[in-house]
This record gives C-alpha cells, sequence and structure tokens, in this order.
C-alpha cells in the first residue's frame, strides 16, 4: 500500500522574529525550592524591576528535587522586565561539606584537617560539579574536587600528603583557567547581546486570520 507523505508545513509569512536585549546579568546563590521575595533575593531582584513572586515560584520548581543544596542561578533580565534563568551546579564547596558531614571548613585551610572524604565522595561531587568545571573527564574533575577539599581542611581517605599537595596545585591552575574562560565567555555575551535571544511576534492581521 502506498503511503502519501505528509503535507509539508505551512510556512507563516506574516511571522517575525525580533532580538530581546539583556539588559542586565544577576548571580544568585539560593538554597533550593526556598527563594522568597525577602531578602536578599529581593533586595538584588527587585530593581532590576522583574515580578519577584515569578521568579521564586519559577525557581523552586526548578530547584526542588535538589532540596538542602545551595544551587546558584544566572538571572538575564531583558529591556522588558522579563526574564530567563540558568541553573548552574552547587558550589564544590557546598558538596564537600554536605558529604564530609561539617558545617565549615578549616580556618587554617591545608594546615589543619577537620574531616575527610572517601574518593567514593570525591567521584560523587566531580560528577555533579562536571558541567561548571575546566574538566573533561571525570579523574580530571575529581583531581579538582579533591584539591578544593584539601584546601578546606578535609582529606581524601587514602591519599598521601604528596598527592593531596599536587590535586590542590592542579585545582588552583584549573580553577584560574575556568575564571578566564567564564570572563571571555561574558564578555563575548556582552558585545554580543542583542542577538542571543529569539522571540516570535505574529502581527495583528496573523491573529485575526487564525
Amino acid at each position: 500500500m502506498r503511503i502519501s507523505p505528509k503535507p509539508l508545513a505551512k510556512i507563516r509569512k506574516d511571522v517575525f522574529y525580533v532580538a530581546k536585549e539583556v539588559v542586565k546579568k544577576i548571580k544568585l546563590q539560593i538554597p533550593a525550592g526556598k527563594a522568597t521575595p525577602a531578602p536578599p533575593v529581593g533586595t538584588v531582584l527587585g530593581p532590576a524591576g522583574i515580578n519577584l513572586q515569578e521568579f521564586c515560584t519559577k525557581y523552586n520548581d526548578a530547584t526542588r528535587d535538589k532540596m538542602g543544596d545551595i544551587v546558584p542561578v544566572e538571572i538575564s533580565v531583558y529591556e522588558d522586565r522579563t526574564f530567563d534563568f540558568v541553573l548552574k551546579t552547587p558550589p564544590a564547596a557546598e558538596l564537600i561539606k554536605k558529604y564530609a558531614k561539617v558545617k565549615s571548613g578549616s580556618k587554617k585551610g591545608a594546615h589543619e584537617i577537620v574531616a575527610t572524604i572517601s574518593s567514593e565522595d570525591v567521584k560523587a561531587i566531580a560528577e555533579i560539579k562536571m558541567p561548571d568545571l575546566n574538566a573533561y573527564t571525570v579523574e580530571q574533575a575529581m583531581k579538582i574536587v579533591a584539591g578544593t577539599a584539601r584546601n578546606m581542611g578535609i582529606a581524601v581517605k587514602g591519599m598521601t600528603d604528596a598527592e593531596m599537595a599536587e590535586e590542590v596545585a592542579e585545582a588552583a591552575e584549573a580553577e584560574k583557567e575556568a575564571a578566564k574562560r567564564e570572563a571571555k565567555l561574558e564578555a563575548m555575551e556582552e558585545s554580543a547581546n542583542n542577538d542571543n535571544v529569539e522571540v516570535e511576534v505574529i502581527t495583528e492581521k496573523a491573529s485575526e486570520e487564525e
């Protein structure tokens, strides 16, 4: 039996696209599922003119499955006061404290050990942080996490002092490169902010026809 091909979708000639200009980018770190219009969220976002309750509702819905974590968010505010946001992975330090079951790292940094985590913990944290780390493999990410832990006074079980020192050095270099890359990307976005969002606009005539 011959099956006739489906007709091609009709091209709307009366539809055009415009770019919305980003007028401000705001970065916040908020407990997952617990954003409210009260300070500090309201204090930071209020002057931007966006709907605070709308942001809090959307953020809480998007992070409800991460309750207990601090989830950074990058908010793009447009000239018409609408907004978009992108969620980032929780800070490595927060995840390390969570797995080590401590409220804070050492005030003396690597010179004082206040807790330990296992290699399995390091791997779990590395897998969570992979999207935001300057690493292409889990092994590389694990080195960064281990170095960060050591700087907080949190040791990794089974690693020698020499190995930990090496991880600290690699972590510092990786963080430096990540900061450079972030700054470069932000500069590129700033120079091309008129082209980063497309919004469908339908003319009144088109709406009437529908």
